[in-house]
């Protein structure tokens, strides 16, 4: 097959321990699946109405490549989040079979330019250009689900310029991984190559250019980086 223009170069992710990497296909994320940030944005949690939203697969920034400060805001927050890979998909997945569809896992930042999300609330649009710009998803290394030991109290923690702003548990997610795939897939079809952002823990703020970041889902990935 021939193109019209050359084709995109399909993003993908580290392996740790791999010199292969993981293609992203799409990006799916979930929002207020951890209460006490619900609670600090103004929210309630919905459980029987999860608030999903996604991002570009290009968003992602990995390898350790700066971040650059988005354009059109003056209030970048961060979200850390863990990030589920799928090796697999379908629609109407059953959650006692979803965790067979995970490739493996990793941590990361989902942006958010608050101050346009603010105005797309408040006028009850779409939170597309808050969420789904340029370099909008970092993403670490992934690490294999067979090598991962996940439970509810591994630890998902983002420290700023050495500081902890964020620290929460998995246990204290609303909706867990298996949950959440079989929620999505009688939504979308998912298939390999997608990517979840499961949710952010309290304590989401501004980041500022030069701030130096180091998110970590315990025993599983870390992410580094910083604001360019």
């Amino acid at each position: 097959m021939s193109y019209a223009i050359p084709a995109p170069v399909v993003p993908s992710l580290p392996i740790i321990g791999s010199d292969q990497r993981f293609p992203v296909r799409r990006i799916f994320c979930i929002g207020r699946n951890y209460a006490e940030h619900a609670r600090e944005m103004g929210a309630t949690v919905d459980k029987d109405t999860p608030l999903f939203f996604c991002k570009p697969a290009d968003a992602v920034v990995t390898d350790g490549a700066d971040v650059p400060y988005p354009q059109a805001t003056a209030d970048l927050h961060h979200e850390v989040e863990m990030v589920v890979a799928l090796s697999a998909g379908g629609r109407d997945i059953p959650a006692d079979q979803a965790l067979a569809r995970v490739w493996g896992y990793g941590v990361g930042l989902d942006l958010t330019r608050r101050d346009l999300q603010a105005v797309a609330k408040a006028k009850s649009h779409p939170w597309d250009v808050a969420k789904a710009f340029d370099h909008s998803a970092p993403v670490s290394a992934l690490r294999p689900a067979s090598e991962a030991r996940l439970d509810g109290d591994t630890a998902l923690t983002l420290i700023i310029n050495g500081e902890q702003r964020q620290h929460g548990r998995l246990g204290d997610m609303v909706h867990g991984v298996a949950e959440i795939i079989a929620i999505l897939s009688t939504l979308f079809e998912l298939k390999a190559g997608d990517l979840i952002f499961t949710g952010t823990p309290a304590g989401v703020s501004a980041l500022k250019r030069g701030d130096q970041f180091h998110a970590e889902l315990a025993g599983v990935a870390t992410l580094e980086g910083r604001v360019a």
